[in-house]
């Protein structure tokens, strides 16, 4: 039996060991699933990597790999037994109609685990980017001579909402000050959740308040670290999609929180194991938490914002949309909102790109989530 190898990392950029170590995280995913789909998508793989960002890519492989597991296990359009062994002659036969079927079956099926059979379900907004993922892939082959026809223009539109057409769920500001006070007091919370809170109350409250304050992605959040912060210049450094490094400035809420949670409650380095020692939020265990246990904590004191059941919480993506409307509904620039989040849709490229830092910092200046809670 082979010995699993220690990965050590020598990294000589600009980014943290913890970035560099997600990233290839991603990319051992990604390898294993093309390691399981069929061996004439090699060019496609090499297509995606340099054209997509890696969790895109990540998402498009799984959809690919849950498609041909469907031809394979569903239906007579290959005689192979596992996706690796599909022929690119089975792929040329497929028709639009064949997709459309595949779409209509991912609405809800079963799949039988063990001594259980789980019921999935998609709405149209996962249909839709299972669709996308396929007609990448299907256009990507009939460019390149590996199937005759062009067969994406037939497959079936899936309406989405307009923009607009869908509403923003996000938190009133007597919700915010609700979770806010909740997270401070320990009112409203359970005798279990109190006996954590007890441990973690200061963990807690920074990360909401960075959340509120900066919009941060569950991402950027997870992966941030002690030396990304540096108080005595007031701000700390980011990495946004594609890697891409971002600048934040510090504000007294934040920094109140960050001091604050850093000199009582976080362990010391001594009491660490070494890879968890430059990581910010730690888990009772002296872990970096993970995605999961921040998403439950985000939707633990949000449910108590709103005063809902702790399922009815939100996630941290609605704490984004809580920061761009509260901070629009101050009278801010959106396009000045938009440069703080971080959208894609920023059209005022070069206009706003050489103040973007003086915007952020008057924004985030006058917008104490935890001086209001005090007043």
């Amino acid at each position: 039996m082979a010995v699993k190898k220690e990965l050590r990392i020598h990294n000589k950029s600009d980014k943290p060991d913890n970035i560099i170590m997600k990233e290839i995280e991603i990319m051992e995913k990604c390898q294993a699933i093309q390691d399981e789909l069929p061996r004439f998508f090699s060019g496609f793989f090499a297509y995606l990597k340099g054209n997509v960002l890696p969790m895109t890519r990540l998402a498009y492989l799984q959809d690919i790999r849950f498609f041909c597991n469907y031809l394979v296990n569903e239906t007579d359009l290959t005689e192979a037994e596992k996706p690796r062994d599909i022929k690119q002659s089975d792929f040329d036969r497929i028709k639009a109609a064949d997709v459309n079927l595949f779409l209509d079956y991912c609405r809800r099926y079963k799949v039988e685990k063990e001594n259980a059979v789980y019921i999935y379900e998609n709405d149209n907004k996962a249909l839709a980017r299972k669709k996308s993922s396929l007609s990448v892939l299907f256009k990507y082959l009939y460019r390149n001579e590996l199937i005759s026809k062009n067969i994406t223009d037939a497959f079936e539109p899936i309406r989405l909402p307009k923009p607009g057409e869908r509403e923003i769920k996000a938190l009133q500001d007597d919700e915010v000050m609700r979770m806010l006070d909740a997270v401070a007091t320990g009112d409203k919370l359970t005798k279990k959740e109190r006996e954590f809170w007890e441990k973690t109350k200061k963990r807690d409250k920074a990360i909401l308040i960075l959340f509120l304050t900066y919009g941060l992605r569950l991402s950027e959040l997870q992966q941030l670290n002690v030396s990304s912060f540096n108080f005595s210049r007031g701000e700390f450094k980011i990495y946004r999609k594609r890697g891409k490094e971002s600048i934040m400035p510090i504000n007294k809420s934040v920094e109140k929180a960050l001091t604050e949670y850093l000199r009582d409650e976080r362990p010391s380095d001594d009491k660490l194991p070494p890879e968890s020692r430059d990581a910010l939020f730690l888990s009772l265990q002296g872990k970096r938490m993970t995605e999961r246990q921040i998403r439950e904590l985000v939707k633990k004191y949000t449910a108590i914002g709103l005063s809902t059941t702790r399922k009815a919480g939100y996630s941290p993506h609605k704490l984004r949309a809580t920061t761009a409307t509260s901070l629009i509904g101050r009278g801010n620039s959106i396009f000045d909102v938009q440069a703080l989040l971080d959208h894609e849709n920023v059209t005022t490229t070069q206009l706003y790109a050489a103040h973007a830092k003086n915007v952020k910092r008057d924004l985030v200046k006058n917008f104490e989530w935890d001086e209001e809670f005090d007043k």
